[in-house]
């Protein structure tokens, strides 16, 4: 059976895609950018982007049944190497604990030019893991 889960923001009708899916047993968090979507609003620095696109994850996965504790990838697409670093350090403090499968990739642009991060992420469904 498949979920699709909303996030609220005007892109996911526009351009035909969920915020995530929830799919066997799996949460397939689209890209995300720094924006507030209530306000769409959206920090400068790259950290703070970070910061906000880890919030937005972190309620999509609750919302699916999950949370970041059960993040087992993720992907990160900065538009600037020198903005690694800082990525990397929010990344690190919120995932420290967690440490899933990760890969880090320097994109010619996102979407708009205010976008210095994008962050997708997999995780389980609370309750599917099975114990090894």
């Amino acid at each position: 059976m498949r979920r699709r889960i909303d996030g609220g923001s005007s892109f996911e009708r526009e351009y035909g895609y969920s915020r995530a899916v929830v799919q066997n047993g799996f949460v397939f968090v689209a890209g995300t950018t720094g924006y507030d979507y209530a306000t769409m609003t959206m920090p400068d620095e790259a950290g703070a982007q970070t910061d906000a696109c880890w919030r937005t994850i972190a309620g999509v996965l609750d919302e699916a049944g999950s949370s970041l504790q059960h993040v087992v990838r993720a992907t990160y697409y900065v538009t600037d190497h020198a903005d690694a670093e800082a990525v990397l350090a929010v990344c690190g403090r919120v995932l420290r604990d967690i440490r899933p499968a990760a890969t880090l990739v320097v994109v010619a642009g996102l979407l708009r030019p205010e976008m210095k991060v994008e962050i997708e992420v997999t995780a389980v469904v609370a309750g599917t893991i099975s114990k090894i």
